[in-house]
């Protein structure tokens, strides 16, 4: 498997490791309620309410990372390029996570772009082909 799709792999998980401090907030907050756990989390406030965002964002960054790699893929891109854009790409989602739970706001915002410009990249790969091969 090519080092972008490990990182896909990779980011997937991620989805799932930003979850895992908001099941803990919702426990603290009398127990998770698996009838309606949605409207649990929409009452979390603090670190907890800062984990379901990051969850949240966590998906939404994904679904234009991973379009990026398939299209960089069946494009046959590849390349040095491609596979250190796709190792920042989640390089900046593990420290976006530290830096939404640690409450740091600007430097968040600043590893968010980062990861969206991987993406970017990523997905007008094919247009500079011929310079990455």
């Amino acid at each position: 498997m090519s080092i972008p799709f490990w990182c896909v792999f990779v980011s997937a998980l991620l989805i799932y490791v930003a979850r895992m401090p908001v099941a803990k907030a919702m426990k603290e907050q009398g127990g998770y309620n698996n009838h309606l756990p949605r409207q649990q989390q929409a009452q979390l406030t603090g670190f907890g309410a800062r984990a379901l965002a990051a969850h949240q964002n966590s998906i939404e960054a994904f679904i234009l990372f991973a379009a990026g790699v398939l299209m960089a893929h069946t494009t046959q891109t590849a390349g040095w390029l491609i596979d250190t854009l796709a190792i920042m790409f989640v390089l900046a989602r593990i420290i976006y996570l530290l830096c939404y739970w640690a409450d740091l706001a600007w430097q968040r915002s600043l590893v968010w772009v980062v990861g969206l410009v991987c993406s970017l990249l990523l997905m007008i790969s094919p247009t500079f082909r011929t310079v990455l091969l």
